[in-house]
């Protein structure tokens, strides 16, 4: 994160001079593993993705878009009053400054899709929080787990704003831009991720759906579900050990048993949120499995959006899911 340009930017409103350029950029997030399961305490991983971004931006003559953004923003400027008055001692942002800001047509300038999973919202919550709270903690402390659980704290209750409720992991990543580590909601820590192989045959990498998905409506499907003994059993049985397994394997490095884990993962999403899953990519989904070209999962809570894959062989995944759009986020 571009600090420098931050406190710069804080100083440009001192003199009340407009903000003609962007502020610092935040990045998407992808969660690789851990959707759902973070719910009922498994492990998760989340990684920024630098490919999409946004940041707070005021132009002369804003266009329809911007207006709208603007107009969301006073909404969330709103939420941000009650949060104030219900949770004092939470966080502290200069609102009087913000909502300056918003008379003057502040607005999100974002290239990162909404309703695909990679964090829209937690990329506009982080560069709010960067630039309005008082006595922020910021990147260039030494972040211990009491300060991750703090900010992930207060990121849940901004980001409930537009999810109805939110776990704040999404803006947190997109905050710090660095992979983080989730043991339990209570237990969070940044991590390292194994570098990169660009040489190499495996790929991590997202389809487009083509359907901007919605948050609320599948996790109320979730929360229904929960009320059910055998899918609470299936979930802790199977879904969160394989997600736990897939963390670990993907933090050692060690891909054979990532496949392995990921295929079981695909099954049990498969036979038991398939709600989620948009009914067009059932069969490929299931095409995967039967022929190992590629290994599908939620990105995000589904409905929608992108669907993350794993092959071990990108080239065959790319012959195998021709004419659908894909994005590599990783290879290995």
């Amino acid at each position: 994160m571009c600090w420098r340009w931050s406190e710069k930017i804080v100083i440009l409103h001192a003199e009340n001079k407009p903000l003609s350029m962007k502020g610092p950029l935040f990045y998407s997030k992808i969660l690789l593993f851990g959707e759902y399961g973070i719910i009922r305490d498994s492990k998760g991983l989340s990684i920024p993705y630098n490919f999409y971004n946004g940041a707070l931006k005021m132009d002369d003559s804003p266009s329809d878009k911007a207006i709208k953004s603007n107009h969301n923003l006073k909404r969330l400027s709103a939420h941000l009053q009650v949060l104030a008055q219900e949770q004092p001692d939470l966080v502290h942002f200069d609102l009087e400054t913000l909502n300056q800001d918003l008379d003057k047509g502040m607005y999100f300038d974002s290239s990162i899709p909404q309703g695909y999973g990679v964090g829209s919202s937690g990329a506009l919550v982080a560069a709010i929080y960067d630039r309005y709270a008082q006595d922020k903690i910021t990147v260039l402390e030494n972040l211990t787990k009491d300060k991750l659980l703090k900010l992930k704290t207060i990121f849940a209750a901004m980001e409930s704003f537009f999810h109805g409720k939110s776990s704040g992991l999404d803006p947190l990543n997109s905050y710090l831009s660095i992979p983080i580590l989730i043991n339990s909601k209570d237990n969070i820590e940044a991590t390292g991720i194994p570098s990169q192989m660009t040489t190499g045959k495996g790929a991590v990498f997202l389809i487009d759906s083509g359907i901007v998905g919605e948050t609320a409506p599948m996790v109320n499907i979730f929360m229904e579900n929960l009320k059910d003994k055998g899918f609470r059993k299936m979930l802790k049985q199977k879904f969160i050990k394989h997600t736990d397994d897939c963390v670990a394997d993907f933090l050692q490095g060690d891909f054979a048993s990532l496949f392995s884990n990921t295929k079981k993962l695909s099954k049990i999403v498969l036979n038991h949120f398939k709600p989620m899953i948009p009914e067009q990519f059932h069969e490929i989904w299931q095409k995967g499995i039967d022929t190992n070209d590629y290994y599908l999962k939620l990105c995000g809570s589904g409905g929608g959006g992108y669907i993350l894959g794993f092959a071990e062989d990108f080239k065959k995944a790319e012959l195998a899911l021709a004419g659908h759009k894909l994005e590599v986020v990783y290879k290995f």
